[in-house]
């Protein structure tokens, strides 16, 4: 292995265990508490290491919005053997219910926290990577779904939107607790019995 190899290895090996510590901390402290400081102490390194690396704390946490995202993609691409195009939406549905249900820590990283955001205004982003990923990934689906004569007269951006601000919102009122203060008699399997009754709805438009 050459010189300048193994710099990009050590560069690689250093940045991936920054974003490791503060994946840790963040799980462990949340956001507030977790700190460029905490950060480098934990893998045992000056705070300017840091910087060499991430520009400030917001870009370390866009870092981890992505591979939340990359993470959630990769589940929603699982059914892609599923030939009929409703049920391959359906089964794509699911598994983003569960993505967030398993990792609310996370799913609040990429939807909630405002220091990725932060960090793309400050980097002038003209679009947001992760979420886009994950729109057109679903559209895709939707315009197969159209074509096989679902959601009449509805264009696949609107219906895009929709189910995912609907997955959005189920997943989110069961993350923040806001689902446990509703008078409710079905609360276990609630998310997923009210999929699978907006599944019913899909299924005849």
């Amino acid at each position: 292995m050459g010189v300048a190899e193994r710099k990009i290895r050590e560069k690689e090996r250093l940045r991936t265990l920054i974003l490791d510590s503060a994946r840790t901390l963040f799980f462990r402290y949340g956001y507030e508490k977790t700190s460029i400081r905490n950060i480098a102490d934990n893998i045992e390194y000056s705070p300017g290491i840091i910087y060499h690396y991430f520009r400030d704390k917001n870009e370390i946490f866009h870092a981890l919005h992505n591979e939340g995202f990359i993470n959630l993609k990769a589940e929603m691409e699982s059914p892609a053997a599923i030939a009929d195009p409703m049920g391959r939406m359906k089964a794509m549905g699911k598994k983003y219910i569960q993505f967030a249900l398993d990792n609310p820590i996370v799913y609040e990283l990429m939807f909630t926290l405002e220091a990725p955001v932060e960090h793309m205004i400050q980097d002038k982003a003209q679009t947001w990577t992760g979420g886009d990923a994950i729109f057109e990934l679903l559209k895709k689906c939707v315009r197969e779904c159209i074509m096989m004569g679902y959601f009449r007269g509805q264009t696949a951006e609107a219906t895009t939107y929709m189910i995912l601000a609907t997955l959005h919102g189920l997943v989110s009122l069961k993350i923040s607790k806001r689902s446990n203060l509703i008078n409710l008699n079905e609360k276990e399997n609630l998310i997923m019995n009210s999929f699978m009754a907006f599944s019913y709805m899909l299924d005849r438009q």
